[in-house]
């Protein structure tokens, strides 16, 4: 495992909990595999545990809750978190890890690695896709951002990579607010960092197959105002759910935004992506995850009933690219646009998605 950076001096409290429950000395002497720490930064409490070895997971756990530290690693009372929640594992490679190694992130395990280069070793411009699909987002955000959004839902988050959403956000407007919503534990652990920038960030767990949870959520609602503007971001995890459930996840979000909120969504499509691939990423992800190929019709009728803004429904390098690209290689393909809920949006719309198939 590589060597993590030490922390600052200044933000290093003595390492014993001022609550119920274990002490920090009795969590490192339970989990060997893991540094244990508590920082204070101003009146905010955190604590941290971090494996000490790359089979050992989770990588990073960040909560300000030392029962939650407990139950995340496999010791103590277990937190009231959603049914839907995956399991933690090394074991087998996960959706979220794999995508973040073709991004050129670092936390991942070797099961991770041996199915994401797999892939990459029949077709190598997946990670040029996932790349650009991560490019289109930033630039998605920066467009709604410009428009005075200042309420992001980044459904299906997967594992925090800079900037963040809240992070290009706030470059705009620093008062703007970001809930991000997932159901990887790991997922969870890595984007509750994200709380040590200050407020008006949230981590909630959740799965977008369960939209009127996520909505229903009192951290979640405390946060975001659902009765004014919100961007949600749905950026390439509906093809990780059956069609029905994709039909009805669109529906549910654009149904409870605000007339001038706005939907970035991206997904992998079957026009124009070679069927092996299709075969050899449902192979790399085992039982993870299922992937479901939609037809270019059929993603673009998810936006039925909103203003999709210019260029409309594109490959993701070629929505607003910052610079001039070649054309990418052939055979994979992942589609995305940008699209503001109209005052005139009738729920009745989204039937669209249905018409399309």
């Amino acid at each position: 495992m590589e060597d993590t950076p030490e922390e600052t001096p200044t933000s290093h409290m003595p390492a014993e909990s001022d609550q119920d429950g274990p002490s920090l000395d009795e969590l490192r002497a339970q989990l060997p595999g893991f540094r244990i720490w508590r920082e204070i930064i101003g009146d905010r409490v955190r604590y941290i545990a971090r494996s000490m070895h790359r089979d050992i997971g989770p990588h990073t756990v960040v909560t300000a809750d030392i029962d939650e530290l407990c139950a995340v690693l496999g010791d103590g009372p277990e937190q009231p978190e959603p049914a839907s929640l995956q399991p933690v594992t090394a074991g087998g490679p996960n959706v979220a890890r794999m995508y973040s190694y073709w991004i050129g992130g670092k936390d991942n395990f070797e099961a991770d690695r041996l199915a994401a280069d797999s892939v990459l070793a029949d077709f190598p411009q997946v990670a040029e896709v996932a790349r650009s699909n991560r490019e289109f987002v930033i630039r998605a955000v920066r467009h709604v951002a410009a428009h005075g959004v200042t309420q992001y839902l980044d459904i299906g988050t997967g594992l925090p990579s800079s900037p963040a959403v809240h992070e290009i956000a706030r470059q705009a407007d620093p008062a703007s607010r970001v809930a991000y919503i997932d159901n990887d534990p790991v997922v969870l652990s890595h984007a509750r960092a994200l709380l040590a920038t200050g407020p008006r960030v949230v981590v909630v767990p959740g799965d977008m197959r369960q939209p009127g949870a996520i909505l229903g959520s009192p951290k979640l609602r405390t946060l975001i105002d659902l009765d004014e503007p919100v961007c949600v971001i749905l950026a390439s995890v509906l093809h990780f759910v059956t069609a029905a459930e994709a039909d009805a996840i669109v529906t549910a979000f654009i149904t409870a935004m605000a007339p001038g909120s706005f939907l970035v969504l991206s997904a992998g499509t079957s026009t124009g992506t070679d069927p092996v691939l299709i075969d050899r990423l449902t192979a790399a992800y085992q039982d993870a995850a299922a992937v479901t190929g939609r037809t270019e019709a059929e993603i673009a009728a998810y936006f039925s009933g909103l203003q999709v803004e210019p260029p409309g429904l594109t490959d993701v390098w070629a929505w607003r690219p910052d610079v001039r690209r070649r054309w990418p290689p052939s055979g994979a393909r992942i589609l995305g646009a940008v699209a503001r809920k109209p005052a005139s949006f009738a729920a009745a719309a989204s039937s669209g998605i249905r018409r399309a198939r």
